[in-house]
């Protein structure tokens, strides 16, 4: 089946696809994305990811060529034009073409593309069983000097933290921050479960995800208290239960860190319920595709 990739207004075949060598998003990382799910023939959290891509670019200057609504319609198009209804779409603005300098200032207009595909469990049988994690040695960047919540091209720091996991032998990294506190993952949120209660980094030094913004609405209807709050490395290895939330990834428990084994090292009950609520959420709600 063909794949088609939307750029610029335009649709083209995955071997058709493609952009400038002087575009600024791949001279410098100089734009936005997000990554965004469907389930069941719906968008999920279209609105929330949107706003949260049009604030980043607001953030770095950035003038995108379409409007929400417009980029909104694109994306439903890209989703119907390649016959899907689980995706995984990637919605991303480059700074667009200019010169090899860096002054975003010669860039006239910046692009848009947008790439929609099948996606299934993104840790396979590691749901059952749990993730292993391990700390790395990469500190987040500092939000003085690039934000965290600028979801940016730039992804190096976080690229950094999945090769050093890789060479550990870990499934994911957890990240700490330059003041020595838990930040997240090298694509997730991380939260922590001890004595009933939810604890999870403030996001002032991390990304603010859609899916953990899920679990604070989740934990309200269930009435499990969640707390934000400074973590450490002792909060986690004394963990009843750890897990983390992503797009990609949804809710997915962690049972090991640097070694030590969470709770009994299977995932816990309210890690479970969590991930069983989420999963009903994004099968019955969203933006509808077709």
């Amino acid at each position: 089946m063909t794949e088609y990739i939307y750029i610029d207004g335009r649709f083209y075949d995955k071997e058709n696809a493609k952009i400038s060598v002087f575009d600024h998003g791949l001279l410098y990382g100089d734009g936005v994305f997000e990554g965004i799910r469907a389930y069941n023939g719906r968008v999920f959290r279209l609105d929330e990811h949107i706003d949260r891509m049009y604030d980043g670019a607001r953030a770095i200057m950035l003038q995108p060529a379409l409007s929400k609504d417009e980029i909104k319609q694109a994306i439903l198009e890209t989703v119907r034009k390649n016959n899907l209804k689980d995706a995984y779409i990637r919605p991303i603005i480059t700074r667009g073409v200019g010169s090899m300098g860096l002054d975003p200032r010669k860039c006239p207009k910046s692009s848009i593309i947008i790439i929609a595909e099948s996606w299934g469990a993104m840790y396979g049988s590691l749901y059952e069983i749990g993730l292993t994690g391990v700390s790395v040695s990469v500190r987040r960047n500092a939000a003085e000097a690039l934000p965290t919540n600028i979801k940016s091209l730039n992804y190096l720091n976080n690229i950094l933290a999945k090769i050093e996991a890789n060479e550990k032998g870990g499934d994911e990294a957890i990240i700490f921050d330059v003041r020595g506190n838990v930040s997240e993952g090298s694509g997730d949120n991380i939260f922590i479960i001890k004595n009933g209660k939810i604890f999870t980094p403030f996001v002032q030094y991390n990304l603010s995800g859609i899916t953990r913004m899920c679990v604070f609405e989740l934990c309200a209807k269930q009435r499990i208290p969640i707390i934000e709050q400074n973590l450490g490395y002792f909060d986690m290895y004394t963990a009843d239960e750890v897990f983390v939330t992503g797009t990609a990834a949804e809710i997915a428990p962690m049972t090991k860190i640097d070694g030590r084994i969470i709770g009994d090292g299977r995932p816990g009950p309210v890690t479970k319920k969590l991930m069983k609520a989420y999963s009903e959420l994004t099968r019955t709600t969203g933006t509808p595709i077709y």
